[in-house]
């Protein structure tokens, strides 16, 4: 039976990331708040948790794993450099629904999926998910439902609609847009998925920064 945790709050409350981020290290998979829809979070340094997310998830390894860090330093912990485009857009957007894809470190032993060149990177604009990225550190995430199917808005659908989920934390109800996805691995970013940033404001900061 799914656990679901309050974790109302700015900050949320710390017995609430601490039971989270204890889940992550066991290789539990646990449903989290945020800025646009619920997610899921995985622990990809931990054997076997990634593979827990793509089947609770329904999601071919094919389609790499974003990750949620706490801002620009603990993204540089996780790429092989930071292309001047992606700094921009960081400072411009983050936090905030803009997931940003760039060149990822040779020897980062994360299971993300199947490619091992480039990592999906966002800092969301929302208490619960920074707190656990402070507490636990960067963590793999996808949107809180079945591939396919419209993501998840509230905690007590993700924990009684996905199987294999072990713990939710209660952030209420997440019914925003999914991020904006842009590579910022080439000389010319490029949009990956249309979202809640708008692609003409990206392009705006790209032209004055």
């Amino acid at each position: 039976m799914t656990v679901v945790i309050a974790a109302l709050g700015d900050p949320p409350p710390a017995s609430a990331i601490a039971t989270a981020a204890e889940a992550l290290r066991s290789g539990d998979i646990v449903g989290v708040p945020t800025d646009t829809v619920y997610g899921l979070a995985a622990d990809p340094w931990r054997s076997g948790a990634a593979d827990r997310l793509f089947l609770v998830k329904g999601r071919p390894r094919s389609i790499e794993l974003p990750v949620f860090v706490s801002g620009r330093e603990q993204a540089r912990q996780l790429t092989a450099n930071v292309p001047l485009a992606a700094e921009r857009l960081m400072e411009a957007f983050w936090p905030g629904p803009l997931t940003i894809v760039v060149p990822r470190r040779p020897d980062l032993e994360a299971d993300l999926g199947e490619d091992d060149a480039t990592i999906a990177l966002r800092c969301p604009a929302h208490p619960v998910p920074l707190a656990l990225c402070a507490g636990f550190g960067s963590y793999a995430t996808t949107s809180a439902n079945r591939h396919g199917s419209a993501p998840l808005t509230e905690a007590g659908r993700v924990a009684t609609e996905l199987v294999g989920v072990e713990l939710v934390l209660d952030g209420g109800t997440c019914s925003g847009r999914p991020s904006t996805v842009v590579d910022a691995t080439g000389e010319v970013p490029k949009l990956l998925r249309a979202g809640i940033v708008d692609w003409a404001r990206i392009m705006e900061v790209l032209a004055t920064g």
